[in-house]
């Protein structure tokens, strides 16, 4: 039978497919897998830990948040009873940007795609029962990340739990929010000093705690190929690396907390032949450039989400297929924490029944495939070490591209990643409706279908509710104290002095998000993308 798929095999972002590889094409590439050592050694190709999950799982991290605090707080027992081992906050749209609930521009959006957290006490509803110094937290929050940071150890304190103990993660990077979402507020330098302040008391305050999670998931959701999303992340983490040693901090004060999130798509061998490459790439960067004495600064940790660009509203059970080819992918290629999308995410927010077998595929990876039994089960393959190899020189590539134009920041000003982002997305649509590429249920196994699907409804008073709690809240605390506390942060943002010690004092008096927020936006001012990009 002849093949009617295509004439020229590629992978799913594009890189050219060979009908086998074999030893000679790893030879002429240059590609000599004994060169990747043992996982648990340089240069980190098979795995940062010697035994990986033999000694421990990954972490099964769910990402969850809706409606108001109580409703998410209800959801992560759910998900913490089933057996998930960490948590993963999602804010709805007006927390991401920093705004307050009773805001005029969060009408309509509080609590829609996320959690709603105005104040302190928003954080406390949303952690009430929760063990913070055993349960692991991941915040998907970027421009406002210090004053969520800060209201999360003062709840934690509340519980008893100081800040030197507290587990997790804050997104913090503004500069895929530039790049590929949009969630930005400040412009980015006074956006880079935020960071590099939690940088600074993270290091001596909360030892524990991922500081950034350089996310290339949403570069990847936004349209890029597997080679630009490993290029434009590391491209940020090195900006990210220079901006904390030009402020002072020593290399292995910080970069041991580095963390790294990546998508996993659809293209089993490419996915899982992407985060070797990535772990490869990042060790040889960071010990050329800046010589680390503690190994684990060169060591790339990350987090994986399957991709939901890849979900579909036609025939949403097919996406636990999906879901399980991706999810399959990031645990062969050694993640240390992953998401699996529920099926039903192309049509609403997961109900509490798709929530649920997506952990549950998840475990059954774990438990039942035998995947996780073995160090880089993949590792050895010549399809797969040419995948490496390709990955990792075409992201080297770029990433030199990028500092050509200045670095990663100044390539954005440039409108650069944007465009190049913009263009894969584009080839990929056109190869979907010219049928090169086939979707199940978009353009390929096609049928009359009736939507049974259960679609999560959210209440629409959560916004009355929480305009009416915040109400409360300025009317009886201390309006002289609040006051003060926000001035301290105005001066502060117009000096150097290190603004974290400033908002955690601001959120302990029940400031809210949105006044710490508009306090900064006094002296940073806001910023708009260049027209186009």
């Amino acid at each position: 039978m002849v093949s009617q798929r295509k004439d020229d095999w590629k992978t799913l972002s594009g890189l050219d497919l060979d009908l086998q590889s074999t030893p000679d094409t790893l030879q002429q590439m240059g590609a000599d897998p004994l060169q990747n050592g043992d996982a648990g050694a340089p240069p980190y190709t098979r795995g940062i830990h010697s035994t990986m999950y033999r000694s421990r799982l990954w972490t099964m991290r769910q990402y969850a948040g809706f409606s108001s605090a109580k409703a998410t707080n209800e959801r992560f027992k759910l998900l913490l009873e089933r057996g998930q081992k960490g948590l993963s906050v999602a804010f709805d749209l007006p927390t991401q940007l920093g705004l307050d609930a009773d805001d005029e521009m969060s009408l309509g959006e509080v609590g829609k795609v996320g959690v709603s957290i105005s104040m302190l006490d928003d954080m406390r509803q949303l952690l009430d029962g929760i063990p913070l110094d055993k349960v692991s937290t991941s915040m998907t929050i970027n421009a406002p990340a210090m004053v969520l940071l800060a209201m999360y150890i003062a709840v934690a304190e509340e519980q008893g739990v100081s800040s030197q103990e507290v587990l997790g993660t804050i997104q913090n990077d503004i500069l895929k929010e530039y790049i590929a979402r949009g969630t930005y507020v400040f412009p980015p330098e006074p956006s880079m000093r935020l960071i590099t302040d939690i940088f600074e008391y993270c290091a001596e305050k909360v030892p524990k705690w991922n500081t950034i999670s350089i996310s290339g998931y949403h570069i990847r959701e936004a349209g890029s190929t597997a080679v630009q999303e490993v290029a434009f992340t590391l491209a940020n983490a090195l900006a990210y690396v220079e901006a904390a040693l030009e402020k002072g901090l020593d290399i292995d004060a910080f970069a041991p907390r580095l963390s790294f999130f990546f998508n996993c798509h659809n293209d089993f061998f490419e996915e899982a032949a992407k985060f070797r490459a990535a772990r490869t790439l990042w060790y040889e960067l960071v010990t050329s450039r800046y010589q680390p004495n503690n190994p684990k600064s060169a060591m790339l940790r990350f987090h994986t989400q399957v991709a939901g660009v890849s979900l579909t509203a036609q025939q949403p059970l097919n996406n636990i297929a999906r879901v399980t080819i991706q999810a399959l992918a990031a645990v062969c290629g050694g993640t240390q924490s992953l998401h699996t999308n529920s099926y039903d995410e192309a049509l609403g927010l997961p109900t509490e029944k798709s929530a649920t077998v997506a952990l549950r595929t998840q475990q059954i990876i774990a438990e039942e495939s035998g995947v996780a039994d073995v160090v880089d089960p993949l590792g050895g393959s010549y399809h797969v070490e040419a995948l490496t190899k390709s990955i990792h020189d075409m992201a080297l590539e770029q990433i030199n591209k990028i500092e050509s134009l200045g670095g990663s920041m100044k390539a954005i000003e440039q409108g650069w990643q944007q465009r190049e982002i913009h263009n894969a997305a584009y080839q990929h649509l056109n190869d979907v409706e010219q049928e090169k590429r086939k979707i199940v249920g978009v353009n390929h196994g096609l049928m009359d279908e009736e939507t049974e699907t259960e679609v999560l409804k959210l209440d629409p008073s959560v916004g009355e509710e929480q305009c009416s709690r915040l109400a409360e809240l300025r009317e009886n605390r201390d309006s002289q104290r609040v006051n003060g506390c926000l001035e301290a942060i105005r001066i502060a943002a117009a000096g150097d002095d290190n603004l974290f010690p400033l908002v955690l004092n601001a959120v302990r008096n029940d400031c809210t998000l949105g006044e710490i927020i508009a306090a900064m936006k006094d002296v940073f001012g806001t910023w708009m993308a260049p027209s186009g990009f």
